[in-house]
């Protein structure tokens, strides 16, 4: 059981709601968390900041695609055909997604679908989930079985040419991938171990080794959906069926803020605006245990929320040439 005395807490509701000890502070500042886009979705998932664009991509993992511009508020949606797990930025009229398939860039004009790579192949019930790329545009992309099964799935790397590796197999749920800001250390979850998991990273190779356990969630903490990282390279977790947002210093495992969120199933998070200092939530409507739906009404909108640090940007599918 790991202390939690410098632990920080911030509400996602009113201030009525907030209760912060300013004596275990490590934010002090009180922030407020927002609606930003007061649309439900059935599972909304993969925010991730296009900095080069102005725009934050996101998805509902069921078929659909969103581009909101926080300038004006909208939020663009573009339906597909079938379940998307992960969208990456690449250029202005093109993205990378994962599709439940395969690997595809996508044109944001015209839907078309250009195929980059498979590397798992067409296990039954098995889709394409979480997913982003490292500093050298090489995607990290793993795998899911629809109806959860354990040891099922796996984690494979994308190179920009389309040539795959599989980086880990016996894989549940795999979700949340990201990198220190040295390129040093890449995060990984597979959901249902409710565990954090290290790699030392090289980013010239792209070769992941050395794993190990460096964070885990009790019970009360739900397990680990996105992830994303602060400049002084502390962990962002979003709590699955904990209803709140968690930051973490990977380095010792201790729990440093903890933001709740008025959604139960709490999907993934990412940093963004021109200033990378807010913070964008994404939740999901379904999957709630029976009786609890009425408890989470807004459950299935993205929230957004200051708190008090930065992110660093994201990186490009093939460096985005």
């Amino acid at each position: 059981m790991m202390a939690v005395g410098a632990l920080s807490f911030t509400a996602c509701q009113s201030e009525s709601n907030q209760k912060q000890k300013e004596e275990s502070m490590n934010v002090s500042e009180k922030v407020e968390c927002k609606v930003a886009v007061d649309t439900i979705m059935q599972v909304g998932e993969c925010p991730i900041w296009d900095y080069r664009y102005h725009r934050l991509l996101w998805i509902d993992t069921k078929g659909t695609l969103c581009i909101y511009t926080p300038q004006d508020g909208k939020n663009r949606v573009i339906k597909l055909d079938r379940m998307i797990g992960t969208v990456v930025p690449y250029q202005e009229d093109t993205v990378l997604v994962g599709l439940e398939d395969g690997v595809f860039e996508l044109s944001l004009s015209t839907g078309a679908l250009k195929a980059i790579a498979d590397p798992e192949g067409r296990i039954p019930g098995n889709r394409y989930n979480d997913g982003k790329c490292d500093a050298k545009g090489r995607l990290w992309i793993g795998t899911m079985d629809n109806d959860c099964t354990l040891y099922k799935a796996g984690f494979y790397c994308v190179e920009p040419t389309g040539a795959t590796r599989t980086i880990l197999d016996s894989v549940t749920i795999s979700n949340g991938v990201i990198w220190s800001p040295d390129g040093k250390k890449m995060y990984y979850h597979d959901t249902p171990t409710a565990k954090v998991s290290s790699f030392d990273f090289d980013e010239e190779t792209g070769v992941a080794s050395n794993r190990k356990e460096v964070i885990s969630l009790t019970k009360e903490m739900g397990t680990p959906d996105g992830n994303t990282i602060d400049e002084e390279g502390m962990l962002w977790v979003a709590n699955w069926g904990a209803a709140c947002v968690t930051r973490w210093n990977p380095q010792t495992g201790e729990l440093l803020q903890k933001i709740d969120v008025p959604a139960l199933n709490v999907t993934a998070v990412a940093f963004g605006g021109e200033d990378l200092d807010q913070l964008y939530i994404t939740t999901a409507s379904l999957y709630m245990p029976e009786g609890e739906a009425g408890n989470y009404p807004e459950a299935g909108k993205m929230f957004v929320v200051k708190p008090g640090v930065k992110g660093i940007k994201c990186n490009y599918w093939k460096l985005g040439k």
